[in-house]
């Protein structure tokens, strides 16, 4: 590993007392202009485009006094064992402001632009939000992620969970929230990213429509109060919250805010800021956490034909899981709701299933088993019920219905995080988005956050179609929900269905758009730990398609972005070891796509391919699986609606 290059240079005494402050990226290109006017203000400007107008920067109910200024170059090498890439580079010029209460820091990187405070006091100080605003020098068009079904109604419980509205700045509704990241779309094809990451013992943070084409900040306060509730009363809703929205410790530092400029979209494919400036690792000994695929059980109903038992929550079911997981070295299943009661994981467990029984088969097996949990059940007898499973041999826990990121659920998530690396345990987040924790405890292999495919079994129709445009979701996630961290999207699904054909249907699950379009997402979607969520009965009359997934790793050592644009289409390549995974999607515009592989160096190399079939626009299970010769030439494909393309190339 390359050791940090730290080289601190001190202003002139002139400057000391100077208003104005300025940082460049390495490149150059991006400029940070910082003006300290009774309060600080960052502009921010990308060769000759003004990206941000002065924006407001700082806590609510606290003014700053800078006293000193400092600036820094950094260039280091940092190992990403459980990521899309093996290592990353944080390569930066850094400006610190030192003053009282706070010093701010703020960095220039090639991509973006970032900055954060941090509480410099000895005693705690609560603080009340933040005065920081995003303001655009004009009325842009923004993919906007609205907040919305709230549990219980409270404003700040939500899962996390956004389809995006395509609207200008000035249309956004003044009413709601939206969550990060949110997406601006500059002048010349360029955009701008608004983020957070390392979130630490501080809420998350919400966005919402300013004044004239300002993005304003909101925070959840901290709750007082709580009750059961939400959707099966799953949830625990706050009644009452204190007047402020984070107490902070000594030394503190806040979430660094973001804004990423990029001159063409598939830059946002391979930016690793969400890592960089995630909290560094906290853990000694990581050789335990093993990243992997997931045999999933809820999504597809525990159907399964053609067995000589009643299929359901039992053990018979979950046996024939591992055989399946073992079969295709698969290396987990899921134990899903229903195998104990709601509010204890020691009690009220289901009699049709013999849980240590089916643990001891799985690891004789080789296959790990991980158990689901609502937030709020593992919260009675935490280390108990933890240390209980893992002396079992349980893997896991999928912690579901969090649907909150104010600073008691932040807390919350690092110290379940820790106590699971204790009991060498992976956890995987549901009702959370990725804020950084991940790189801080790398046993958090996924988190949810996102309108994936259990959307699918409840999508109504409006019209001639679906309601939402699930296929145009998939090309934006990848551009803007995948930047902080991964994503638990479950693909895998066997029935698949054109527009035309689409509905919902709870018991027998389909997805909209191609079969392909389901395999490019194993090389496309962040997930270290990654769900098959079809039936084993569904990959077993598919096995081809079955054995394809299984190939695919879900951590890598080299990613490449080939090529797309928000929305629209998306193409990645992943390389782990000597081997390349190589995937792209389309919206329901049908698409003809060459794909230059000359930076992959794969020229004289085999590849099985698997495309959409020539009747994949009638039938969206068509398709065709091939084994060619990749030549020095852009490689041809052809994207039906909805559809994909994958590949791996030995």
């Amino acid at each position: 590993m390359r050791q940090t290059v730290l080289v601190i240079i001190l202003f002139s005494s002139a400057l000391l007392f100077a208003k104005d402050y300025k940082l460049s990226s390495p490149d150059g290109r991006l400029k940070i202009n910082i003006t300290d006017n009774g309060g600080l203000q960052w502009k921010i400007t990308h060769e000759d485009t003004e990206v941000l107008s002065p924006s407001p920067i700082g806590i609510s109910n606290h003014n700053m006094k800078v006293k000193k200024a400092v600036t820094a170059s950094i260039n280091q090498t940092i190992p990403t064992p459980f990521y899309k890439k093996a290592s990353i580079t944080d390569r930066c010029n850094q400006l610190t402001l030192k003053g009282q209460p706070f010093d701010v820091e703020f960095r220039a990187y090639d991509i973006g632009a970032a900055c954060r405070l941090v509480y410099n006091g000895k005693k705690p100080l609560e603080v009340n939000g933040e005065a920081t605003r995003f303001v655009f020098p004009d009325d842009y068009q923004a993919f906007v992620p609205y907040v919305n079904d709230n549990r219980s109604g409270d404003r700040y419980c939500y899962s996390f969970e956004s389809y995006y509205d395509e609207q200008r700045l000035s249309a956004m509704f003044s009413d709601s929230l939206a969550i990060t990241p949110l997406a601006v779309c500059l002048p010349g094809g360029k955009k701008a990213v608004i983020m957070e990451t390392g979130v630490d013992n501080y809420p998350g943070m919400f966005l919402k429509k300013g004044a004239g084409n300002t993005l304003a900040t909101e925070f959840a306060p901290v709750p007082l109060k709580s009750e059961v509730g939400g959707f099966d009363r799953l949830n625990l809703i706050p009644t009452e919250r204190a007047k402020y929205t984070a107490r902070l410790e000594s030394q503190q530092a806040l979430p660094w805010r973001i804004v990423l400029v990029t001159d063409n979209d598939a830059q946002l494919l391979t930016t690793d800021i969400g890592q960089l400036l995630a909290p560094a690792l906290k853990l000694k000994d990581t050789s335990w956490i093993k990243p992997g695929k997931v045999a999933w059980d809820w999504w597809n109903n525990w159907n399964l034909t053609g067995v000589p038992f009643r299929a359901g929550i039992n053990t018979d079911t979950y046996r024939y899981y591992i055989d399946f997981a073992k079969k295709h070295n698969i290396e987990y299943v899921i134990i899903d709701e229903g195998w104990s009661g709601k509010e204890n994981l020691m009690a009220d467990l289901n009699a049709d299933i013999n849980v240590p029984a089916v643990i001891e088969y799985a690891n004789s097996q080789g296959v790990g088993i991980i158990l689901w949990a609502s937030w709020r059940s593992l919260l009675n007898d935490t280390e108990h019920v933890m240390q209980h499973y893992a002396s079992l041999g349980v893997k896991g826990f999928k912690v579901d219905f969090f649907d909150r990121d104010d600073q008691e659920v932040i807390r919350s998530s690092y110290e379940l995080a820790a106590l699971a690396a204790k009991h060498h345990l992976l956890v995987d987040y549901h009702g959370l988005k990725p804020s950084g924790i991940q790189r801080a405890y790398p046993n958090v292999v996924n988190f949810e956050g996102v309108k994936g495919l259990e959307n699918s079994k409840w999508e109504p129709r409006s019209g001639d179609g679906p309601l939402h445009d699930q296929p145009r979701y998939d090309c934006t996630i990848p551009y803007l929900r995948m930047l902080p961290g991964p994503m638990d999207y479950t693909p895998g699904a066997m029935r698949n269905a054109t527009r035309a054909n689409f509905f919902g249907n709870n018991n027998n699950p389909m997805s909209q758009g191609t079969r392909v379009h389901q395999l490019a997402m194993y090389a496309i979607f962040e997930a270290p730990l990654q769900m098959m969520a079809d039936s084993p009965t569904s990959y077993e009359q598919n096995p081809e398609c079955a054995d394809f997934i299984a190939r695919i790793p879900t951590t890598f050592d080299q990613t490449v972005a080939l090529g797309g644009e928000m929305g629209e289409w998306v193409a990645i390549a992943r390389r782990k070891g000597n081997v390349w995974y190589i995937g792209a999607m389309t919206n329901w515009t049908p698409r003809q796509l060459k794909l230059d592989l000359s930076r992959l160096n794969v020229s004289g190399r085999k590849a099985i391919v698997f495309a959409d079939g020539i009747n994949a626009d009638r039938d969206a299970t068509d398709w065709t699986s091939t084994e060619l010769t990749i030549g020095q030439q852009p490689l041809s494909i052809s994207l039906a609606p909805g559809g994909g393309w994958a590949a791996i190339v030995n």
